[in-house]
């Protein structure tokens, strides 16, 4: 057999008289490898999940997390690249006030909305979502089986209820109709939020609404959609609020999640408050 195999018998003593002895921490380790890159369904990579393992108390470098899931055949979704078409028409009566500053100073300053669509089998579910720039967190969100106005002001309506009624907002989208729309509109002022609207074609004017979708198809959702229309509610559910904005690292965050970073600001903003 060995010389068959062209192994020195020698090696093949060794290989039969070792001690084949487990590693409990490397078995630990690849048990809370498995959980975290099933909670993500797939979807973390090696630098989300060497983050995810840190705040499980697993210190483990990317080469090692890279050996380890080529050993278990665990292989991340990619998220392919994508072109947009640019353009530079701004609406008629509503500015592009926003102008790309996605850096807001504090939670509640600047959310911005957009309207995607996911295939269930039969028919189309249309999924509108409010994201607090801050931290990148969607704080509303709502599905419906048209792309209409009452499935954006329901969004709007879970995220403004949810946040405490905050004031001085700005809410930034694209030019769709389902948000230049009268009700619409009067929605936003009745709330004292006011309107900021994308250039017409440039979906880079609302970057990070069209990256959180991106990601959600990418790494979450089904690439043929899903069997049912309850069946994509409840996923959309389970993904914004069971990972994304709980556990989800995000490079704009510096690694923390949107939940943790905004909690980092408002312990920062309440101990200086006390101080002063």
């Amino acid at each position: 057999m060995c010389k068959a195999f062209k192994v020195n018998r020698s090696s093949y003593r060794y290989w039969v008289e070792r001690r084949h002895e487990l590693n409990p921490k490397r078995l630990k380790l690849i048990s809370e490898l498995k959980r975290w890159f099933g909670k993500s369904c797939g979807s973390a990579g090696q630098r989300t999940l060497q983050v995810l393992l840190a705040d499980s108390g697993f210190k483990a470098s990317r080469s090692l997390i890279r050996k380890l899931m080529k050993e278990k055949g665990l292989v991340s979704r990619q998220i392919p690249r994508h072109r947009y078409a640019k353009a530079e028409k701004e609406h008629l009566s509503i500015p592009n006030l926003l102008d790309r500053n996605f850096k807001p100073d504090a939670p509640n300053r600047v959310w911005t909305g957009d309207v995607t669509y996911v295939w269930t089998g039969s028919r189309w579910l249309y999924l509108a979502v409010v994201i607090d720039l801050f931290a990148r967190r969607v704080v509303g969100w709502a599905t419906s089986k048209s792309p209409d106005s009452e499935l954006t002001k329901k969004a709007l309506r879970m995220a403004y209820e949810s946040r405490g009624k905050p004031k001085g907002l700005m809410f930034h989208s694209d030019q769709g109709c389902h948000y230049t729309s009268k009700t619409y509109r009067q929605l936003l002022w009745r709330f004292g939020i006011k309107q900021s609207l994308s250039r017409r074609g440039n979906c880079h004017d609302n970057a990070p609404t069209e990256r959180f979708f991106r990601s959600f198809k990418t790494e979450w959702m089904p690439r043929s959609g899903y069997q049912s229309f309850a069946a994509g509610v409840e996923s959309i559910n389970s993904y914004i609020t069971g990972y994304f904005n709980r556990y989800r690292p995000h490079q704009f965050n510096k690694g923390l999640s949107p939940q943790k970073a905004e909690a980092e600001y408002f312990k920062t903003y309440n101990e200086v408050a006390s101080f002063s």
